[in-house]
């Protein structure tokens, strides 16, 4: 048996894992999109390093786009096997996959605008929105706690991951040479103390772990709670300085915990008054209606929250901007006011125009709230820049850029070794590393040879390993 890694690997985004039998049959492990890597981001989602028309079944971690972003393609490509997700996984690629085709589509136009000018030819899209809603047709529904039969000798279970609503793990028995070889792929770990979403489940015991490792040598900032920090950030910019509150943040997960945040401050009578907070993406707003439908992932706080709020994600005086008119015309606004808006790592949506237009404006912040890669706009944001270009124009930093620490959906070294605590560090053959940057997956690596783990290996990209049932 062959494991291969195809994205995620030495990097944080375009999660794909192969798992090849020796009888040729293969399971896919996410098909995820790369984003935010420069001028490698579109040759890299154009690959896949293997061809759609060999994979035989594919398990989905959970909907983020960087782990399910190229699903249509793979799709396009000749994949008719099915798509096995859990059901909110299911309903939420749903509407991040027909965004993802509208942002290409229209992204490419700026693009291909350019590149005629520069006598080079048109770039067609990864796939278009007709892609997505095909690909839909092949997803086929799997609970948490269910052992599901594949086809003969191939078995998986989904245990929840606690980093967005319906995230999993990934448990797969496979039987080859008449032994049972047990894999565990992690998808993304949440934390062990999420504000909104239950812990990561415990897992039976496994030969082989693909584990994530995305803050593998850093710990959140605990000390400062989120509603305090934003508190703190709406006080200064718009209160103080009388300017905008620009917040990027992922439609899936990010922005309910914004939300929340905002919430438990209007209950507690801390939400400054005379400042207007709007919810800048038709995105974020559908994926928030989505969650909303699953409260039986969320834990026993927000059960509590429950029963006297029925909407811990909406507060008086929150406004849904759905028109690209309506969007653009925050732009013209003069008042102190919060922006949320998509996407996180600020490089795509209509965040990126917001900040386009108010980063020369020394009234407003830039209040960054999550992982960023570091070639996107927000990831070199955070380096505190002089100067930055969007959109190929060269913009004055005059905006103040903020980070908010405390606020991740991924787990940090104390939540991924709690996460593995409960294996037997002996019985783990190998421990693959994946979804990452090198410098912090060697970090991470060393910690957990510490903790008993004999062999931690970090791939490269297209590497392959055997795994061996003996």
């Amino acid at each position: 048996m062959k494991l291969s890694f195809h994205g995620a690997a030495r990097t944080v985004t375009g999660s794909k894992h192969l798992i090849t039998l020796k009888d040729g049959r293969s399971i896919l492990l996410d098909c995820g999109m790369f984003q935010g890597m420069g001028k490698e981001t579109d040759p890299l989602n154009r690959d896949f390093g293997f061809d759609p028309l060999s994979v035989n079944y594919m398990i989905l971690s959970h909907a983020h786009i960087d782990h399910s972003g190229l699903i249509p393609r793979l799709v396009k490509g000749g994949y008719t096997g099915p798509i096995f997700a859990t059901p909110a996984t299911k309903d939420l690629a749903g509407v991040l996959l027909e965004d993802s085709a509208g942002i290409q589509e229209s992204d490419l136009k700026f693009v291909n605008k350019r590149r005629a000018a520069e006598g080079l030819p048109y770039l067609e899209a990864l796939y278009t929105e007709e892609d997505a809603k095909r690909a839909m047709e092949q997803f086929v529904v799997v609970d948490y706690n269910v052992w599901h039969r594949i086809a003969d000798g191939i078995e998986f279970c989904y245990t929840d991951a606690g980093h967005i609503i319906g995230s999993a793990s990934v448990h797969l028995r496979i039987k080859e040479n008449g032994q049972t070889l047990r894999l565990t792929f992690s998808g993304d770990v949440g934390r062990y103390r999420d504000i909104i979403l239950r812990s990561p489940a415990t897992f039976d015991q496994a030969d082989y772990i693909i584990i994530e490792s995305t803050y593998g040598n850093s710990l959140h900032d605990e000390h400062n709670a989120t509603p305090d920090t934003l508190l703190h950030w709406i006080e200064e910019t718009c209160i103080r300085k009388k300017g905008k509150l620009l917040i990027p943040a992922f439609s899936v997960g990010r922005t309910q915990e914004i939300l929340y945040a905002l919430n438990q401050l209007w209950l507690e009578r801390r939400l400054p008054e005379g400042v207007a907070y709007f919810l800048d993406s038709p995105l974020s707003l559908e994926a928030t209606q989505i969650v909303k439908q699953y409260p039986q992932y969320f834990n026993a706080r927000i059960q509590r929250v429950l029963e006297v709020d029925d909407d811990p994600f909406g507060f008086p005086g929150l406004r849904t901007i759905k028109s690209v008119e309506e969007s653009k015309l925050l732009n013209q606004r003069r008042e102190p006011c919060v922006i949320i808006s998509a996407s996180g790592m600020a490089e795509a949506g209509r965040i990126k125009h917001h900040i386009s237009n108010n980063i020369e404006n020394s009234r407003n912040t830039i209040l960054l709230t999550g992982y960023c890669e570091p070639n996107s706009l927000g990831g070199r944001l955070k380096k505190k820049p002089g100067e930055v270009t969007i959109f190929g124009q060269l913009h004055e930093v005059n905006a103040e850029v903020a980070e908010m620490r405390s606020m991740s959906a991924h787990g940090d070294y104390d939540d991924l070794c709690q996460y593995l605590a409960c294996q037997d560090p002996r019985l783990v053959k190998k421990l693959f590393l994946v979804h990452g940057e090198y410098v912090v997956q060697t970090d991470f690596k060393q910690r957990l040879l510490r903790k008993g783990f004999r062999d931690v290996v970090i791939p490269e990209m297209h590497e392959a390993a055997v795994l061996n049932t003996e």
